[in-house]
């Protein structure tokens, strides 16, 4: 017959619970007195005395050291899951507009990261009950921590990005918040050891590495792209050639060369494009109004003035586009079209001037359906066209 007690409670843990074995066997792990008898009660040993050191072995301490304080473990564990699952909500509402609609590979797999860390921190919200409880888990302490770390990181970019525009944003309240709660949550798990329970730590390392990694790049490629704010860059032209005569026709003819160039970096649909030619008429006097009050009228009339030029005014000449609604203008591509205007001889046009204007839309923002965008639609039988001046 062995001398060794039939029931053994081991030494409390760091969270204050204390496994409990029955013949050499494992059976559970405890928190408190009642636990133990309910433990032993459930196995059929409830005639058990557990002050008989013939029955009971305390190792670590007597039947009185219980150092968990349930409601202090309690509160932690429901605080960092709280956090976990807000973080979740939070990186899964940024991340899944661009997963699922970007309309650049990059942009989609910018989404797919958040998406993907936010499900990262939902089995780390879970794990932290595990983990704050009874530990069945062995990896719970590493996926809490890593759920931790993405928080962080991903409040720290999002912060940066704030710090740069300073605009107000209803994710201003999420994130700030939940980048205090990840600092704090970050030093508690950090003097816990979360990461010891891990099988594999190396390899817990390496993952953790390259999650910090992938949120570099993500930093870097939201910071340096910064598709809403990228600027666009266009080379307009219009240059006038030599004046020609037509001896048949009681008209000149002025050659126009106009050209668009896009000389940006990404692609634009064109919404709108025309070019119109005005021909300039003014009266003329030798010595000119100098007076305040006469240069002031000028401008309240046109947006040019000349001491010795007045009552300017211009007649629209001829208009034309390049491109058709629609039509995608690619980055680096020039277009040029050579127009003709036709003026009468006796006109008493000074000067000719060109009005060049192009209206785009970015092709990596947003999509244009093209054969119904170049259909005509009656406002009157379309509500959502109709233009409506403002109150």
């Amino acid at each position: 017959m062995s001398m060794r007690p039939w029931v053994v409670v081991e030494p409390p843990d760091d969270r204050g619970l204390r496994r409990v074995t029955v013949g050499g066997d494992l059976v559970g792990s405890v928190w408190s007195p009642r636990a133990l008898r309910t433990l032993l009660d459930r196995l059929g040993h409830s005639d058990i005395d557990l002050d008989d050191p013939a029955s009971v072995c305390w190792r670590g301490g007597d039947r009185n050291a219980w150092p968990d304080r349930a409601w202090l473990r309690r509160t932690t564990m429901v605080v960092m899951a709280a956090g976990l699952f807000a973080s979740m909500i939070l990186n899964v509402v940024i991340g899944w507009p661009d997963a699922s609609g970007a309309l650049t590979f990059a942009q989609r797999i910018s989404g797919a990261l958040f998406v993907l860390s936010g499900l990262i921190q939902g089995a780390g919200a879970v794990l932290a009950l595990d983990h704050w409880g009874r530990r069945g888990i062995r990896a719970s302490g590493a996926v809490v921590l890593l759920g931790v770390l993405i928080a962080l990181a991903t409040d720290s970019l999002l912060f940066l990005l704030w710090m740069e525009e300073r605009e107000y944003t209803p994710y201003l309240f999420a994130f700030l918040p939940l980048g205090c709660w990840s600092v704090g949550a970050l030093v508690l798990l950090v003097r816990e050891r979360a990461w010891k329970g891990v099988p594999q730590p190396r390899k817990f390392a390496a993952g953790v590495f390259a999650t910090a990694l992938l949120t570099g790049v993500s930093l870097a490629y939201s910071t340096l792209y910064q598709p809403a704010m990228a600027p666009m860059r266009f080379a307009l032209k219009a240059e006038f050639g030599r004046v020609r005569e037509d001896r048949s026709l009681p008209f000149v003819q002025v050659p126009l060369k106009v050209s668009v160039k896009n000389t940006g970096e990404v692609s634009v649909y064109v919404v709108i494009n025309d070019f119109t030619v005005y021909g300039r008429t003014a009266r003329y006097s030798e010595r000119g109004d100098s007076s305040a009050q006469a240069w002031r009228g000028s401008f309240d009339h046109e947006e040019e003035a000349e001491r010795h030029v007045d009552e300017l005014a211009y007649q629209r000449l001829s208009s034309g586009r390049l491109y058709d609604p629609g039509d995608v203008l690619e980055a680096g591509q020039e277009d040029v079209r050579e127009h003709v205007v036709q003026i009468p001889r006796d006109m008493p046009y000074d000067l000719l001037r060109v009005d060049l204007q192009l209206t785009y839309l970015r092709k990596d923002r947003g999509r244009i359906d093209v054969e119904h965008f170049r259909q005509r639609h009656a406002s009157w039988r379309h509500p959502r066209y109709a233009c409506r001046a403002p109150r």
